[in-house]
């Protein structure tokens, strides 16, 4: 499915990758500096390695000794930060809408309805998104990413900052996208638990190395 093998230096920090992703759902985790947020930007074309291979589904996304790199935009992959980053000047609908819009109705992986559906947010739609909460707007930012029909889903971290009894709501709907969904994911976070309440498979980041 997704195999990575790069070199990734800026400043002071050295990321050192090989990667080779099998399962539906992989998690990896990694105390804060260990390059797991670095690692899902040059996954996802954010950043580029100085050298190396990235290829998904039989894709060459990355390959600098054949000078290739797809932009992100033509990757398909969606990442979902720590932070919602949604438009706070519009509905929830209309955040939900303007990821849709962009991909051909032919191309359409996940429908709104089924979207609205699997992460309950119905009840949600007419309301601005500077009027959720934490736990709200990350479920709008999963929604839109779902929305974006990405062939693959990447979570930097995305528990951050919500408080306890948010992340027990959150991560049902994790459970549900993994078990319903046919979307590979890659979870990054320091918190192990949350992975294996996921039952993922885990890697460590330690150090800019996985092991």
């Amino acid at each position: 499915m997704l195999k990575c093998d790069f070199q990734y230096r800026h400043a002071d920090f050295s990321l050192n990758v090989e990667l080779e992703m099998q399962q539906p759902l992989l998690g990896i985790v990694g105390a804060s500096g260990s390059g797991k947020s670095t690692l899902l930007k040059n996954i996802v074309g954010l950043l580029k390695p100085q050298q190396g291979y990235i290829q998904f589904n039989q894709r060459i996304l990355l390959d600098t000794k054949q000078n290739i790199h797809v932009p992100m935009h033509q990757r398909k992959i969606a990442l979902i930060f720590q932070n919602a980053l949604l438009f706070p000047h519009l509905n929830v609908q209309q955040n939900l809408r303007y990821a849709e819009k962009l991909v051909a109705k032919p191309e359409r992986k996940f429908q709104f309805e089924e979207v609205l559906e699997l992460l309950e947010l119905r009840p949600l739609i007419q309301r601005k998104a500077n009027q959720l909460s934490g736990g709200e707007a990350q479920r709008v930012s999963i929604g839109r990413a779902l929305l974006s029909s990405p062939n693959l889903l990447l979570l930097d971290e995305p528990l951050t900052g919500l408080d306890s009894k948010l992340k027990q709501q959150i991560l049902p709907f994790f459970k549900r996208m993994k078990d319903e969904l046919d979307l590979p994911m890659i979870y990054v976070t320091h918190h192990p638990e949350e992975l294996e309440y996921l039952g993922a498979n885990i890697l460590q980041l330690n150090q800019g190395q996985m092991t």
